[in-house]
């Protein structure tokens, strides 16, 4: 297979990038830039670049400021001495991508769902394990700051008996019939769409925070918007569920609910204080209790340590979406270096969403029967 490459676009300067990470992206979409990006804040070197065609490659190349695009995955494992491969494709590409990076001793950084299946995020997992290579998922609403603040005061014991944990996730880019997306096809997608494809984000965010596992759950799912084509049909989904430690839970996800651009909402609810978080209002965290509720606003000076360290902003100078997706390829290279920082997603945690997807469709399958997570 030749390796020749399809494009160059910057200009080779081995001295001044001396000891800098090489990395490369297979995936030419929205989120491939989004990882490109953070790449570049990183200070890694984006060497390369593999899309769905040589021409896609060459375009995407001068896109998102990659030195060349290859003609193919293998091409640009071969030549261009990777560090770290971003997987950027659709759900159903992963498996190949990670398995041929991690033959040839590439970190990973693999895209969420990491997996159509449990089996392939298993399959995953091992891989990277017997080659001995990082293998990161990037979910990324871990890297808010006031997550993070959120997570430190609910270990600190600060709601006291936790009674309820609650939220949604709610969207609206596919509430037309002529909204279109590789998502809406199983065979590229997964079996879930909806679920799958975001509520993976909110159950991370749940078992990151409250430090407790779903252990089962009831589902249900419908189809709202009528799609000829798509062999998908779950608009929405609801899932209640019970926590290892017997706490009780509910989630709404929605990506037909107009007006709700990416609106991630968990609330912990406890005797002493209720905690609640909005993704598209990250820089608060609601903080209530029996005399009063106030917001938290995100100032480095007043914040847990492991928030404060997502902090690089003063108060008042807003953090978003990117500085997340940053500060998680940040730490995703650190841990190909060596570090172990923490809170940072792994293949293990795209293999535990993989699961819980399956036991929602296990459920769902069975008419919202209370269904076990394997564990």
């Amino acid at each position: 297979m030749s390796v020749t490459a399809i494009t160059t676009t910057v200009a080779e300067q081995p001295d001044e990038r001396a000891g800098m990470l090489r990395v490369g992206v297979v995936g030419a979409g929205f989120i491939a830039g989004v990882h490109a990006r953070s790449a570049r804040t990183a200070q890694a070197r984006l060497v390369g670049v593999v899309a769905s065609s040589p021409e896609r490659a060459a375009g995407a190349a001068e896109t998102i400021g990659a030195e060349r695009g290859y003609a193919d995955l293998d091409a640009m494992l071969a030549a261009a001495e990777l560090d770290v491969l971003h997987v950027c494709t659709p759900n159903s590409l992963h498996l190949e991508a990670v398995v041929a990076a991690a033959a040839a001793g590439v970190h990973v950084i693999c895209e969420k769902p990491l997996a159509t299946t449990a089996q392939d995020a298993a399959t995953m997992v091992a891989v990277a394990a017997e080659a001995g290579v990082v293998g990161a998922v990037p979910f990324v609403y871990r890297f808010h700051p006031m997550v993070r603040e959120l997570r430190a005061r609910v270990r600190a014991g600060a709601a006291g008996n936790i009674a309820s944990l609650h939220g949604s996730y709610l969207q609206d880019w596919l509430s037309r019939p002529e909204d279109d997306s590789w998502r809406l096809q199983a065979d590229s997608g997964g079996a879930l769409r909806a679920f799958g494809d975001i509520g993976s984000h909110w159950c991370d965010l749940l078992e990151y925070v409250a430090d407790d596992r779903i252990a089962r759950l009831s589902a249900r799912t419908a189809a709202v918007v009528h799609r000829p084509d798509a062999t998908t049909d779950d608009d929405v989904a609801t899932v209640s569920f019970e926590t290892a430690s017997g706490r009780l839970g509910v989630l709404v996800i929605s990506q037909v609910a107009a007006g709700r651009k990416n609106r991630l909402t968990l609330e912990i609810s406890g005797t002493e204080a209720s905690f609640a978080f909005d993704q598209e209002n990250p820089e608060l965290l609601w903080v209530g209790g029996r005399d009063g509720s106030r917001l938290l606003q995100r100032d480095p000076a007043t914040l847990s340590p492991d928030a404060a360290r997502l902090s690089h902003l003063p108060a008042g100078h807003a953090q978003g979406y990117q500085d997340c997706f940053n500060a998680f390829v940040a730490d995703s290279y650190a841990a190909s270096r060596g570090q172990q920082p923490a809170g940072l997603p792994t293949f293990e945690d795209g293999l535990r969403a993989a699961t819980l997807a399956e036991t929602v469709l296990a459920s769902v399958s069975d008419n919202g029967a209370w269904t076990e997570v394997a564990r």
